[in-house]
């Protein structure tokens, strides 16, 4: 897994001799000599962004592998040498089991959205073109780990491709694990004696918690010491997770028992338990551990005849059929508990792939659950593919008031991933050993609760519901409710609304996905209205834009009376194009689409170099076929060269200097034919050449200097309006020789030459 792009090797030598001299070689304890084995990963650096969606932020996926005792970062940021490269503060955010959850603008996220601050680090680039930085996790959660970078917020100024050299802003991120090949397995409910040998090499052992264990209960006994001292021992249970962290910490003293109980375990997880000594440096200790779990075991039937039910339900089951597995009338399945006899009641719920980062649960029981006070009711949502949490988790849980039979009683619910939440009535606070979930409630006065879950972790994910009575569970021990639950992964929540864009995005085959906001609106699913455009300014916007192409109307009137009949047509296609793409570019809800987006840049673009590249042309006064020649082969260039790369300056600059240097090369010929300057008279140069170049100088500077998103409407039709102003006072003069308009003279003529086209090298103007 290492990338192209890497460490310097001595820098990778030190960082290794770094690792093997922490717990290195074999830490010698009762039993079989433990080895610790290093391993490394890297990722190829990736070109940082300023920020402004998520989109802009570079991610990078690792696995940290089981049994892994410590994690290391090697962070490296690193910038370019030029004059426009300045100091600048790198963000790095940290989260296990999916993609950070971060807010560099500090917008707002939609309603019910759980949001959980990442953890984050700076890296400030001053003088020194590179930093590294270290980050270290002991005891990791084994599975993926994500890094995202970022640089400050965006400027929000539009730079035109080739103006300007950005700043290239380098970040790469690589990780060092260091993990036990045969770390100790203590069994549960059997006493196993250790040794920790000394403070700096702390005991590594693990037990694996089985499905429905609701509690475990953790026991330190037998605590001796080699030097016949006190005895001082620090138990850290479970890993560490980014961006919160519930590793439980337990102290033992002296040779009485200590233990710790944890509420609601991870299931069929392993589960890290790390013992080091607080004693002398040079003194070992010798302790006994155990591990005991208390099973509660659904009610429910099994998913096998759920299934069958489910089949029957939707052929027919024919009575008395050969084979048939369904149990007869009456009869309970010989497997299942009784519907009051259990600690907690399952129901089956089904996962429905629909697309990518897109699910669906469906119950096979139905959309209603029945709810009770006497247990809980367990839903299982399944979210453990590895490609699930780069969505959103939306949950709606919605009350069926007819159902609830008590009228002050109310349903608690909790999301929680790895284990469930199983005391609802005792957990105000939703949580469990090692993990906070995310309480849920709804009454008869608030019938409807929704829970949204951003880039929820890679994991088994479970929705408990219980009835609740304000006055204990003797109140409404025989009451009952139903609530009907809707269950779905999606990209983007509500798709990111009218103003935003749900992108999927790629990191070396992990898909995740952002929204894009426009029009004003910010926040994860463009909710955030704070600096929204209103109606009325998209419809100015709109206006601005489209209206102002309006402005080529002169310009062709001026066109067709001078006789330049192929230029006004080209003006009249770009005014046309640039008109409607405007109309469909809108970013609110002005927006009005003739044509595919795309096909509509396209030739906007197009007919926009089209027009300087005819107009600088007929400046130059060159003959007939040569000037068409030229107008047809270089709109073919310039078409081809707008599909290699639509938004590079060279496209408008390469046709507008090569035809200053036609026009500048014709109007030397001329003059020198004509022994004075050319054009030669002053009142050409004064009232006509003069503003227009001035004109289109202004024009772009308005384009490439002074564009933002924020000003984009009225500067942009800025360019429009001083565009086609400049053109209308650039267009040379008609040939006095030709007389626009004299179409009967010329219908007449027939065959014969009826007009003697001198060059227009011997044109007076």
């Amino acid at each position: 897994m290492a990338g192209a792009a890497g460490p310097p090797l001595p820098l990778l030598l030190l960082l290794l001799l770094q690792l093997l001299a922490l717990p290195a070689g074999r830490a010698n304890r009762t039993g079989p000599d433990s080895l610790y084995v290093s391993e490394y990963f890297s990722q190829s650096a990736q070109k940082l962004s300023f920020y402004s969606w998520y989109g802009n932020a570079k991610l990078f996926h690792f696995h940290v592998p089981e049994d892994t005792v410590l994690l290391r970062w090697l962070l490296q940021a690193s910038r370019g040498k030029g004059p426009e490269c300045t100091s600048m503060e790198i963000t790095v955010h940290f989260r296990h089991g999916a993609p950070p959850v971060i807010n560099p603008l500090g917008t707002r996220f939609p309603a019910n959205a759980t949001v959980r601050p990442s953890y984050n680090i700076s890296i400030t680039l001053s003088s020194a073109v590179q930093n590294t930085t270290f980050v270290n996790v002991s005891s990791p959660a084994a599975g993926d780990w994500f890094i995202a970078a970022h640089l400050p917020e965006a400027a929000g100024r539009i730079e035109v491709k080739g103006f300007s050299t950005p700043c290239p802003y380098m970040f790469q991120a690589d990780m060092f694990v260091l993990r036990l090949t045969d770390m100790p397995v203590l069994e549960p409910g059997v006493p196993m004696p250790h040794k920790v040998v000394s403070p700096a090499k702390p005991l590594h052992v693990k037990v694996f918690v089985p499905k429905h264990a609701a509690g475990m209960r953790f026991q330190l006994s037998s605590c001796v010491t080699s030097e016949q001292r006190a005895c001082s021992v620090r138990v850290l249970l479970g890993s560490i997770t980014l961006p919160q962290s519930f590793q439980r910490s337990l102290t033992c003293t002296g040779s009485t028992n200590c233990s710790l109980a944890l509420d609601s375990p991870p299931w069929e997880k392993w589960l890290q338990i790390m013992v080091e000594s607080l004693g002398a440096a040079n003194a070992s200790v010798s302790v006994e551990m155990l591990a005991s779990f208390t099973v509660c075991r659904p009610g429910s039937s099994s998913p096998f005849l759920n299934f069958i039910s489910l089949n029957q339900s939707q052929a027919g089951a024919r009575p008395g059929a050969a084979g048939s597995s369904a149990p007869a009338a009456g009869e309970a399945p010989r497997n299942a508990s009784g519907p009051r006899s259990s600690c907690l009641q399952s129901q089956p719920v089904v996962r429905e792939d629909l697309d990518v980062v897109s699910v669906r649960y469906r119950l096979l029981n139905g959309p209603g659950v029945p709810l009770s006070s006497l247990s809980p009711t367990l839903l299982l949502l399944n979210l453990n593919t590895g490609m699930d949490s780069g969505g959103s988790l939306v949950i709606n849980v919605l009350l069926n008031k007819t159902s609830v039979s008590l009228a002050n009683a109310t349903v608690a619910a909790c999301v929680s991933a790895a284990s469930p939440v199983l005391s609802l009535n005792a957990t105000q606070n939703c949580s469990t050993a090692f993990s906070q979930g995310y309480p849920l409630s709804v009454s008869t006065s608030s019938a409807e609760a929704m829970l949204i879950v951003l880039y929820p972790q890679t994991d088994d994910w479970f929705l408990s519901l219980q009835l609740l009575c304000p006055k204990g569970q003797g109140e409404c021990a025989s009451a009952e409710a139903k609530v009907t639950v809707f269950a779905y992964l999606t990209p983007c929540f509500n798709d990111c609304g009218p103003y935003g864009q749900c992108s999927l995005l790629r990191r070396h085959g992990y898909l995740y996905a952002g929204c894009s906001c426009k029009a004003g609106w910010g926040g994860w699913s463009c909710t955030d209205d704070t600096k929204a455009q209103s109606v009325g300014t998209q419809n100015l916007a709109t206006l601005l834009l489209t209206l102002s192409n309006l402005m080529f109307l002169p310009a062709i009137a001026v066109a067709v009376y001078r006789f330049y009949l192929v230029e006004a047509s080209v003006y009249t296609y770009t005014m046309f194009f640039s008109t409607f793409y405007h109309a469909c570019d809108q970013p609110g809800v002005a927006v009005m689409c003739i044509m595919d987006y795309d096909t509509l840049q396209y030739c906007d673009f197009l007919g926009s170099v089209v027009s300087i590249w005819v107009t600088i042309l007929c400046m130059a006064r060159l003959k007939k076929i040569l000037k068409y020649v030229l107008f047809v082969l270089g709109t073919l260039l310039i078409a081809m060269s707008l599909q290699l790369d639509r938004r590079g300056v060279w496209n408008m600059m390469g046709p507008c200097l090569f035809a200053l240097v036609i026009m500048v090369a014709a109007w030397v010929h001329h003059g020198a034919k004509r022994r004075h300057c050319y054009p030669s008279s002053w009142k050409r140069w004064v009232f006509y050449l003069l503003p227009g170049i001035t004109l289109a100088f202004i024009a772009i500077s308005v384009y490439a200097f002074m564009e933002t998103n924020e000003n984009y409407y009225y500067t942009h039709s800025i360019w429009h309006v001083l565009v086609a102003c400049s053109v209308a006072f650039l267009l040379p003069p008609r040939d006095k020789h030709k007389k626009p308009w004299a179409w009967p003279q010329k219908l007449t003529c027939r065959y014969q030459i009826c007009q003697n086209d001198r060059e227009e090298l011997y044109a007076v103007t």
